[in-house]
């Protein structure tokens, strides 16, 4: 039993005032009084029954007004029930999209080997919803979650570098991400986090944001590209070409960087990994979804079953009997 509007509850508070001023008490006189001689000389005299049931109007009175109160809070139960059994998961890709990720000690690039990995990743899902959130200096979300294999593709193909401000801001990536599942149920959703670097940029901090995902039930599995040497070169056009890019080569991985990626798979309850090459990092895609298979039971009610109309008709007729009651059988002087 559930009741859809559970704040009218909070008025039987006045139906318990109302007990307290209007419960018969032989020492409280009545409002309006006629005086009467005294019966002293007869003080075994028997009360009359009806007085002895004076409370009983007021009884139903109350009865009365808790019954509206109910049928006003509609309670109801539910009626037909949808019950699906999906073998999915929800999944959120954080793809870093800074000027290290066009180095080419992945072919074709860093970029290029993560786009065409995740892309074979989604399109063998049958069953998941996935989303892409897109980073550099700052978060972008490129598709919200889908099951739409087609659009997922199209937006990974068109993720490119220079679509957002340069940087590695992973933490404000990995709560972006967050957002995306924190209304969904608990452990079915979980963050795959692709970058070549730490975190340079934005709040929250990275591990805030893990002990976040933790919080709400998310799982952050960390790739970290690096390829092995300590910088990789980037290609003449990022040197030349766009006029904002003055170094020719793009940063490896650092043990630094590596530590803060570990720390946050550590805190979330995912994975670290590290990928040397494209079929390393195809490879390691492939682990997180062998960890990662999970059925979600979703349950749809369709109709309920609402009870406040025989309430309403109780309540009726409970004032229809306390009307005869206080008109006949307990009839007291007008004004008491």
């Amino acid at each position: 039993m559930r009741f859809a509007d559970p704040l009218a509850l909070l008025l039987l508070v006045f139906v318990g005032a109302y007990l307290w001023l209007r419960w018969p008490r032989r020492t409280r006189m009545p409002r309006v009084s006629l005086p009467l001689p005294t019966f002293a000389l007869l003080p075994d005299a028997a009360r009359s029954g009806r007085v002895r049931w004076l409370w009983l109007p007021v009884a139903v009175r109350a009865a009365v007004l808790t019954l509206l109160i109910l049928a006003l809070a509609r309670p109801r139960t539910p009626g037909v029930v949808r019950t699906e059994h999906l073998r999915g998961r929800n999944i959120v890709f954080a793809l870093d999209i800074s000027s290290s990720m066009k180095a080419e000690d992945f072919a074709p690039s860093r970029l290029g080997a993560a786009r065409q990995v995740l892309a074979d990743f989604v399109h063998a899902r049958q069953g998941d919803f996935m989303g892409l959130v897109l980073f550099a200096s700052r978060p972008f979300t490129q598709v919200p979650l889908t099951d739409d294999e087609s659009v997922m593709l199209q937006m990974l193909r068109n993720a490119d570098i220079g679509l957002l401000p340069d940087g590695t801001a992973i933490g404000p990536a990995l709560a972006m991400a967050e957002n995306l599942l924190k209304d969904l149920p608990r452990n079915s959703g979980l963050i795959i986090l692709v970058t070549d670097g730490g975190n340079n940029t934005g709040t929250p901090d990275p591990l805030t944001a893990a002990a976040l995902a933790r919080a709400i039930g998310v799982r952050v599995y960390a790739v970290g590209m690096a390829a092995g040497g300590a910088h990789a070169a980037l290609p003449d056009e990022w040197v030349r070409g766009r006029g904002r890019l003055y170094q020719t080569s793009a940063p490896s991985l650092s043990s630094q960087d590596e530590d803060l990626l570990r720390a946050i798979a550590r805190e979330s309850g995912g994975e670290y990994y590290r990928a040397s090459d494209a079929n390393a990092l195809a490879g390691i895609v492939s682990h997180i979804d062998a960890l990662e298979k999970s059925r979600i039971e979703v349950r749809d009610i369709l109709s309920w079953h609402e009870y406040y109309l025989p309430l309403t008709v109780a309540a009726l007729v409970l004032f229809a009997f306390e009307l005869s009651l206080r008109s006949v059988w307990l009839r007291t002087v007008p004004g008491t």
